[in-house]
């Protein structure tokens, strides 16, 4: 009798037909002797208009408020998914996110798991229930309830599974796994079998929508096995493992493509120490996560300390115009002589656990984009990654550049 934990996004739910295809696979599941814990998104647009609402009946919406609001998308879904299930004649029991005993931080619109009291789901588990949980929420120590994200019910799903020791947490959505790249750019792009946390945590940070960055986290600190697979076929899908030593064999798993970025750059800033301290706590203090981070050297050095730097940096687009009212603050405290930026770029990223012990990668991937004629903005890398910005216009052609140039095309 294996315990499960099954994830089913918006899509899966979209309406009461959906959700009743979703009822039968529980069911199913259930029928054949395992216990299950079913992570409800809420319907597909629901979240969206219920953020309409929200904005015609205040400028600002208050966050505590936008939070008990948002939170009743996932818990309509529950209650229906229960209702659906017990009309079947079976036994099962809906919880709301604080009801599951999910615990979280103050941060309204974005909180974060502290931990999880299961004591209520396991009663519920061994009365016999299925249990459905609303994903996507929480409650913190005040009782407000809080919200984790977008994506945030691949984190409930995965939290919960971590915290019950479940078999494994399977993530139901409208693709059927983990691809070397998006198959919308690339149609030879192939389904990816296994892969491993520390691959799967780079392609969902670099790009790939099919996971939720805090989930994988999550899962590799347990050492959760997640199942990413279609909530429309019966079909396996891919799993995310840890790591072990047969998965070295592809050098690079996946290219992946982010649009989402735009770049800032400081020029001619006095090179001394602190100048970076400056700039980077300032977008740190607003909340504004940094990508990639370039400087360059325009004269001077540790001999000349009169010498000026460039200072180039990414953000996602989301949060460009905030970094841009911050670093123009900024420029005019340490003197920078103007601020150039660039909104129509794209990080083009390889991946892979292979890149460990083999070298040669960046070559591969530099000849690639030289023979499409693609110039390189930025480059930065980790120990299973290497990414480059380059203009957006050349995003498609790089991926599938590069997906052939790596082999992904071919069945490994």
């Amino acid at each position: 009798m294996a315990l499960r934990v099954q994830k089913f996004g918006g899509t899966s739910v979209a309406d009461l037909e959906r959700i009743s295809t979703v009822a039968d696979r529980v069911q199913k599941a259930h029928e054949n002797g395992d216990r299950m814990v079913v992570v409800l998104s809420a319907m597909a647009g629901v979240t969206n208009n219920l953020i309409n609402l929200a904005r015609q009946a205040s400028e600002n919406p208050d966050e505590r408020e936008l939070d008990v609001l948002l939170a009743t998308g996932e818990q309509t879904t529950a209650a229906l998914m229960a209702m659906m299930l017990k009309s079947r004649g079976l036994k099962a029991k809906s919880f709301l996110g604080f009801q599951a005993g999910i615990q979280t931080n103050h941060m309204s619109g974005k909180a974060r798991i502290r931990e999880i009291d299961s004591q209520n789901l396991r009663g519920a588990l061994d009365e016999g229930n299925i249990v459905v949980v609303a994903g996507f929420q929480g409650a913190d120590d005040h009782g407000d309830i809080t919200t984790l994200g977008r994506g945030g019910s691949d984190t409930s799903a995965v939290a919960i599974a971590a915290s019950l020791k479940a078999d494994v947490c399977e993530i139901f959505t409208d693709v059927d796994g983990v691809y070397t790249t998006d198959p919308r750019i690339c149609p030879q792009a192939r389904k990816i079998n296994r892969i491993s946390y520390d691959e799967m945590l780079e392609m969902a940070i670099l790009g790939a929508k099919v996971l939720q960055i805090r989930s994988v986290e999550f899962a590799k600190k347990y050492n959760v096995p997640v199942h990413v697979r279609s909530s429309f076929n019966e079909e396996e899908g891919t799993m995310v493992v840890n790591e072990s030593a047969d998965m070295e064999s592809p050098v690079v798993s996946g290219i992946t493509c982010d649009m989402n970025e735009a770049r800032i750059t400081f020029k001619r800033v006095p090179d001394q120490p602190g100048i970076s301290a400056k700039v980077f706590g300032a977008l740190d203090e607003a909340g504004i996560s940094v990508d990639m981070i370039i400087q360059n050297s325009r004269s001077g050095g540790e001999k000349d300390p009169g010498g000026e730097t460039d200072l180039t940096f990414t953000v996602t687009k989301d949060d460009f115009n905030r970094a841009m009212k911050i670093s123009e603050k900024v420029a005019n405290q340490i003197n920078a002589g103007e601020i150039r930026t660039a909104t129509d770029i794209a990080k083009i990223s390889v991946i892979g656990l292979g890149m460990k012990s083999h070298s040669g990668v960046a070559a591969v991937m530099f000849k690639a984009l030289a023979e499409e004629n693609i110039n390189i903005r930025m480059i930065s890398t980790s120990e299973i990654r290497i990414s480059c910005v380059i203009q957006a216009k050349y995003a498609e052609l790089a991926v599938r550049s590069l997906h052939a140039a790596f082999g992904l095309d071919k069945e490994q």
